[in-house]
C-alpha cells in the first residue's frame, strides 16, 4: 500500500487540501469495485492537531502529526495563500520535514503556490518547476536558482513534482494516479472528476501582467510607453533613444528589471490586447491583428499560438461563446 502524507501548511487553499484526499480516496473505491484491493493509504499530516485556515472559517484536523510519520511513499504540499514571505516564515516547521523524508525516499508535490514551500526546502535548485502564472516573477526573485518554467502544467525531476496555477493541479493529481495504478484507472478519475486529462500548458490562462514590480523608474517610463502605444511599430532602437542608451545596455537593462526582452514584452502586450478583443468583441481576426498592429498574418498566428498555446480563432472559439441557457 502506498502511504501519501497531505501537508497541512498554515494559510493552506482549503481546496488543495481536500482535492488531494478526494481523488485518491476515490481511486481506492474504484479499484475495490473492480475487484482489486485499495492501493492508497491518505493521511492529512500537519505541525499541530488542528489548523485553522482562511481566517478560521475552516478548522482542519490532521490524522498524523509530524513526528508520528516514519514512513511516507508521496508527500503533497497543497498550495498556501496571502503573503508568501510570512506564509513561509509560518511554515518553518515543515521545511526540515519535507527534506529529511525525501532523502530517506519520499516523492514530493507541491500543488500550485505549494511550489514556494517547497521551493524553500532547497530541493528545486536547479530544477524546473511550475506555480501560478501570476506569481511567476515573485517566484523568480524568491528563488533565482530554479527553473520556473512559464505556462507548464506538470513538472517532473527525480521524484519531485509541481503543478501550474489553481484548478490545473488536478491534472498532476490524476498524473499521479496513472503512475501509482494505469491508464484506465486515470481516465476513469478524470471521467469521474470530470477534468480534461494530459492537459500539457496553462498558456491560455494567463493574464500578462506588466512585469512593473522591479525598481528602475526609467524601464517603467518604457514599458508604459510600449503599453500605450502597442498599436504602432515599436523598435528597440526607437525605445533605446528613449533613455539615452546604447542598445545592447537598454536591452540588458530591460531584461534585468522585467525578466522578458523588448521583442518579447512588446509581443505580450500586443497579444494580452489581442485576447482582450478576442473575448469581449465580434471583430474578425483580420481586424483584431491590425488593431494591435501585426500587418503579417502567419507571424501574428505564430506569436499567438506561442504566448497562449492556442491559434486565434482556438481562443476566440473558446472564450467568445454565448453560455447556453436552458429553458424551462
Amino acid at each position: 500500500m502506498k502511504h501519501i502524507s497531505i501537508l497541512v501548511p498554515q494559510t493552506a487553499v482549503i481546496e488543495a487540501i481536500a482535492d488531494p484526499r478526494y481523488l485518491f480516496t476515490a481511486v481506492n473505491e474504484f479499484l475495490q469495485a473492480s475487484g482489486k484491493q485499495p492501493l492508497f493509504k491518505v493521511e492529512l499530516v500537519a505541525a499541530t492537531k488542528e489548523v485553522r485556515l482562511n481566517n478560521s472559517v475552516f478548522s482542519v484536523h490532521a490524522d498524523k502529526l509530524l513526528e508520528d510519520i516514519d514512513h511516507t511513499d508521496l508527500i503533497f504540499i497543497p498550495a498556501i495563500s496571502g503573503n508568501m514571505t510570512c506564509a513561509l516564515q509560518l511554515n518553518q516547521e515543515l521545511l526540515p520535514w519535507i527534506t529529511k523524508h525525501h532523502s530517506r525516499g519520499s516523492e514530493v508535490a507541491s500543488l500550485c503556490m505549494g511550489a514556494f514551500l517547497l521551493a524553500s526546502t532547497g530541493l528545486l535548485d536547479g530544477k524546473k518547476c511550475s506555480t501560478h502564472w501570476l506569481f511567476a516573477n515573485q517566484f523568480r526573485e524568491m528563488f533565482p536558482n530554479v527553473d520556473l518554467v512559464d505556462g507548464s502544467i506538470i513538472t517532473e525531476s527525480q521524484g519531485i513534482y509541481s503543478s501550474g496555477g489553481a484548478n490545473s493541479y488536478w491534472n498532476l493529481l490524476l498524473y499521479l494516479v496513472e503512475k501509482y495504478t494505469d491508464r484506465d484507472t486515470a481516465i476513469l478519475a478524470a471521467k469521474y472528476f470530470a477534468i480534461d486529462i494530459d492537459r500539457e500548458s496553462q498558456l491560455a490562462f494567463m493574464m500578462f501582467q506588466g512585469q512593473k514590480g522591479h525598481e528602475d523608474e526609467k524601464i517603467k517610463k518604457v514599458q508604459e510607453f510600449i503599453d500605450g502605444n502597442y498599436q504602432e511599430k515599436l523598435t528597440v532602437d526607437q525605445l533605446a533613444d528613449m533613455l539615452a542608451l546604447g542598445r545592447r545596455s537598454f536591452e540588458r537593462r530591460f531584461k534585468s528589471a522585467t525578466k522578458n526582452t523588448v521583442i518579447e514584452y512588446i509581443q505580450r502586450v500586443k497579444i494580452e490586447a489581442a485576447k482582450r478583443s478576442f473575448e469581449s468583441s465580434r471583430k474578425n481576426i483580420t481586424e483584431v491583428m491590425f488593431d494591435v498592429g501585426y500587418t503579417d498574418n502567419k507571424s501574428f498566428r505564430d506569436v499567438f499560438k506561442k504566448i497562449t498555446g492556442l491559434t486565434p480563432i482556438e481562443y476566440r472559439n473558446k472564450y467568445h461563446k454565448e453560455v447556453p441557457v436552458l429553458q424551462a
